[in-house]
């Protein structure tokens, strides 16, 4: 190998040491939630009695011991901070990440493999929060949100509306070396216009997320995967193509989820979740009350129940706070009728 060769070789180990380092942080900051102290002398003697075991010709003993103590010191340094810790879906370089660094400043952010994850998390205690996608302004609802909804106690805390701009990302030079496509299969039909235009037969895998796609891709030139510059920074691929989303307004509504509803900020909406009422007019019946107190409802959703066979629920957005007036009242009206009303949130409203 040429010394270029090599050095973009050690480049690329380094990125990926410091990747995994960010990871064992989060998980040394999940693991304080089942800890009564920071501290575990016994634990930590035993993790660098092992690393001296590891009998690594170019590693010292002496030094991957005090490496690892380095890093213990760190961790428990972090642990004492008392940071809170922040959800999303997918890996380091998601849009998740993006928009969860948005939501919720100054948390520790932790990855997960599936929406559920980031649900029990928040649920179990060991998060703080989570952050989910829940709408795309060309792709429409994200259902693997709504239905978690269905079974979780959950609250809304918050939202943002996040302009997604879609990357080619390849070490190819060009789209002639490119035989394969990953990326999430909502970024894939985002793009699904482009591809054909440019990449037509190349084949297209869906995976879990764009930064999973572009950790895929990262080592193998004749692969590409699709995401944000984000994503790019962190698995050190260039970007061939930018902007190769077919609608240029491309927006992601991102929601925060948490254990309690915060007071009012002014600039509010609401989320509902309503079941009950059969026959004509049922649905008229079910929207009434907020007709009658003046409320402005942005948004109607309907997802099976997953209770009984052709039932249906329905999610609804409307603006203002649970707790003020008009509002209030719409809720107490009905309650009182055969409606299962369920608050998922009041929260402040996103702003663009």
């Amino acid at each position: 190998m040429k010394l270029e060769e090599i050095r973009r070789k050690i480049d690329k180990i380094d990125r990926e040491l410091l990747v995994l380092l960010q990871e064992r942080m989060g998980l040394a900051l999940r693991s304080k939630k089942f800890k009564t102290t920071i501290s575990d002398p016994k634990r930590e003697a035993d993790v660098l009695t092992r690393a001296e075991r590891l009998n690594l010709d170019l590693v010292e003993s002496s030094f991957a011991r005090q490496l690892l103590k380095t890093i213990i010191d760190e961790s428990k340094r972090l642990q004492e901070e008392d940071r809170k810790l922040a959800a999303f879906q997918g890996e380091h370089g998601a849009y998740g990440e993006v928009a969860a660094r948005l939501l919720v400043p100054g948390a520790a952010f932790i990855p997960c493999l599936e929406f559920n994850d980031v649900f029990r998390g928040v649920e179990d205690g060991y998060l703080d929060f989570g952050v989910v996608p829940v709408e795309n302004s060309t792709q429409g609802i994200v259902s693997h949100t709504l239905d978690m909804f269905l079974f979780s106690d959950l609250k809304i805390c918050g939202e943002i509306e996040l302009r997604v701009r879609q990357n080619l990302l390849t070490l190819a030079k060009s789209l002639n070396q490119v035989e394969r496509v990953y990326s999430h299969e909502q970024s894939l039909s985002q793009c699904k216009n482009w591809l054909r235009t440019h990449l037509p037969g190349v084949e297209l895998i869906a995976v879990s997320s764009n930064s999973e796609a572009a950790r895929r891709v990262r080592g193998t030139p004749e692969s590409a995967a699709i995401g944000g510059r984000s994503a790019a920074e962190v698995y050190g691929l260039p970007v061939l193509f930018a902007d190769i989303e077919d609608h240029p307004d491309n927006t992601t509504r991102f929601l925060v989820i948490g254990r309690e509803i915060f007071a009012p900020s002014g600039h509010d909406k609401t989320t509902l979740l309503l079941t009950g009422g059969e026959g004509p007019g049922a649905l008229h019946q079910l929207l009434e009350p907020f007709h009658v107190h003046g409320i402005n409802m942005t948004r109607i959703e309907s997802r099976p129940s997953r209770q009984q066979i052709w039932e249906y629920v329905f999610y609804i957005d409307l603006d203002g706070h649970m707790g003020s007036g008009n509002v209030a009242a719409a809720l107490a009206e009905l309650s009182a009728e055969t409606f299962a009303v369920k608050v998922l949130g009041s929260y402040p409203k996103a702003v663009l």
